[in-house]
């Protein structure tokens, strides 16, 4: 076992190291990472913990060995936040196998705003296990170990974690390919990691075990089930905490608790694990938001077709979802003589519209929309409320143009895209172009042409956007839009992604205007994701408390006694006349009771109705916020509910009822 802190050739070359910002300074080779920035700047800085090199995140200790570019890394950048997390997930290893020896190591990764670490255990942590866990955790950080990178054969790495009883690590080191891997030391304990870390543990300074669960092993269902611990860290507990107030946040949002709470909808072991069923509150909503789709799609040269829940299984053979999507989807149903396959997607559907008749390019682009139930295996595990379900519908379109079309088309859709997103309240957007993975099928040349054409549109729209590279899909490139919800999470709902493959396995043609066949593009897009997420991005973006024209519910009638139940009729049917959802609340309860169930429901206005209101034939308002508005005619009342209400929504009849 050797440290890597010095390399294996003497130091007497010279090599030069930039620092962006302060220039360019002559080293001997050798020199570590962070003896050269305490050279160029006077001072490490305390918070800085890590650098990147040629821009490849590295430890303090590295030693350079050839002209680079070093920065140094903080928390303050996403790279920065993954190396103190996954240094803050080994802090929590050690913690465990201190205070529970018998546990075995597996893997312990940064994650979106945290960590964790799967360990074998024979049992669950209790939550006064967990409290253990930080504790020792919390000495561990006071320790200030030092964080060491060592190096060994692949061999001595083996017997080292065989002789500690290692068994994960034992198998996740046979199958690394190199002949030698690194660990990291603190204190007496040692992991397997590639890193890069902090220096010690002591620039951890802000940490909290939040949650245990079960995990299978390599998510496999079929493997050992671990035990995972949750946690994260910040450089300060001012950090830390206002990330606490997040999470308690994110828990009083909970689409699945809201989704109960309100009567939104329900998953019933009975009917299956994934499957949703809509109850009428639930699916008042998801009709407006149906509604405006495709009444948005029409608007925007969109042709609305429907297809079935089931195909000849060959068809998914010709699409090749049966080679590349096996895993996700039911198992064939056997009918007459051959089999038939629940739909996982709608694209072979789409083709076959397209591929009913003769083509002109004269027709071209033509668009399919649809609002089309798909079905796939999910694994128990990973279900999760409207997040993750086996049954959903996706907002599914397909484009089919010429190549020279396909710019022009891609910027049309991200604008219809902003369009729609906006509609919903969202205003925060990230954009991304993924390109050609490895695995990948098509000529390089039409890649080519295709990502050009991506990067062409959202230039052209003037959208800034990252590069995933790598990340595409295996029959093209892709753009992906996330939105930003209220607590500033990032969802992925939108996607537009090329697709020259499809069209070559259905043998698609037009005939161009040389009179010769000719293939056409495909271009899959989703908008929303499917109604389902979305509907659940929507329930914790707001949470519940849904704008007025979504709102299920958007006003309710209350009576103070039966005196005024006639009149309260009366108010509701006058409301409702104009297009408006009404509810009346005609038990004889106190109105008190009546608005604190209102308020409760999340419904927008609240229009009590007592002797002195139907003397005027007027209403007194309230707000779901619990603000009085105020006695106002009936007319007036049904104005304000109307002015809350964008104008697309006013001018459609079938989405203001």
């Amino acid at each position: 076992m050797t440290a890597a802190t010095e390399p294996e050739h003497a130091r007497g070359e010279t090599i030069e190291i930039s620092l962006p910002g302060t220039g360019t300074k002559t080293f001997q080779a050798g020199v570590t990472a962070r003896e050269a920035l305490t050279a160029m700047t006077g001072t490490l800085p305390p918070d800085v913990f890590a650098v990147t090199i040629d821009a490849i995140p590295g430890d303090l200790n590295t030693p350079l060995t050839q002209h680079a570019t070093v920065e140094p890394l903080t928390f303050a950048s996403e790279a920065g936040k993954e190396v103190y997390r996954h240094s803050s997930a080994h802090i929590l290893a050690q913690a465990v196998k201190e205070v529970f020896p018998s546990a075995n190591l597996t893997i312990g990764p940064p994650i979106d705003e945290g960590f964790y670490y799967d360990f074998a255990f024979e049992r669950p942590f209790t939550p006064e296990d967990l409290a253990t866990i930080e504790a020792r955790a919390q000495e561990i950080i006071q320790k200030n170990y030092p964080v060491q990178r060592l190096e060994m054969s692949k061999e001595d790495a083996i017997k080292l974690f065989q002789d500690k009883g290692e068994a994960f690590k034992v198998e996740i080191i046979q199958q690394i390919e190199d002949a030698t891997v690194s660990l990291y030391q603190q204190g007496t304990f040692i992991d397997l990691c590639r890193g890069p870390h902090v220096h010690s543990t002591g620039q951890v300074r802000a940490f909290k075990v939040l949650h245990g669960a079960g995990a299978y092993w390599r998510g496999d269902e079929r493997k050992p089930m671990l035990q995972r611990v949750y946690g994260t860290s910040f450089p300060t507990q001012k950090g830390l905490d206002a990330h606490l107030h997040k999470l308690e946040e994110m828990k009083r949002r909970d689409h699945r608790k809201l989704g109960k709470e309100l009567d939104l909808f329900s998953i019933q072991d009975e009917t299956g694990p994934g499957l949703i069923l809509w109850h009428p509150r639930g699916a008042r909503v998801r009709l407006l938001i149906e509604n405006f789709w495709r009444e948005a799609h029409v608007k925007h040269g969109y042709e609305l077709i429907y297809s079935p829940h089931v195909a000849r299984y060959e068809l998914w053979k010709t699409s090749g979802h049966a080679d590349y999507y096996r895993d996700n989807m039911f198992a064939p149903i056997a009918v007459d003589s051959g089999e038939y396959q629940l739909k996982p997607m709608n694209c072979p559907f789409h083709i076959m519209v397209y591929k009913s008749h003769l083509r002109s390019y004269r027709e071209l682009p033509v668009r399919y929309g649809e609002l089309g139930t798909v079905y796939r295996y999910e694994r128990s595990g990973v279900l999760h409320g409207l997040m993750r379900v086996r049954g959903f519908t996706q907002d599914d379109a397909h484009i089919f143009c010429r190549p020279d079309q396909i710019e022009s088309e891609v910027h049309k859709v991200l604008e219809f895209t902003m369009f729609v997103l906006r509609h919903f309240g969202f205003t925060e957007f990230e954009l991304y172009l993924s390109t050609r993975p490895e695995q990948a099928v098509g000529a390089q040349d039409k890649w080519d042409q295709a990502t050009r054409a991506l990067e062409a549109a959202l230039e052209r729209g003037g959208f800034p956007y990252r590069l995933d590279p790598g990340e595409g899909v295996f029959y093209g490139p892709k753009i992906d839009l996330k939105i930003r919800d209220a607590l500033g999470r990032a969802w992925q709902c939108s996607t537009v992604q090329i697709d020259f493959n499809n069209p070559e396995r259905f043998a698609l043609s037009y005939i161009g205007d040389d009179g010769a066949a000719h293939q056409p593009i495909m271009i899959h897009r989703a908008l929303l994701g499917s109604i389902e997420r979305f509907f659940g991005i929507l329930v914790e973006h707001y949470a519940g408390a849904f704008p007025v024209w979504l709102a299920p519910v958007q006003a309710v009638v209350l009576p103070i006694t039966d005196r005024q139940a006639d009149y309260a009729v009366h108010v509701r049917d006058q409301l409702a006349g104009a297009g408006l959802r009404v509810d009346l609340d005609l038990r004889n309860e106190k109105v008190g009771l009546k608005i604190r169930e209102a308020e409760k429901a999340k419904v927008p206005y609240m229009l009590v109705v007592g002797d002195r209101e139907r003397e005027a034939q007027g209403v007194s308002v309230r707000k779901r916020s619990g603000a009085k508005v105020g006695a106002m005619p009936v007319t007036e009342a049904r104005d304000l509910i109307l002015h809350d209400m964008p104008s697309e929504v006013l001018t459609s009849p079938s989405l203001s009822r």
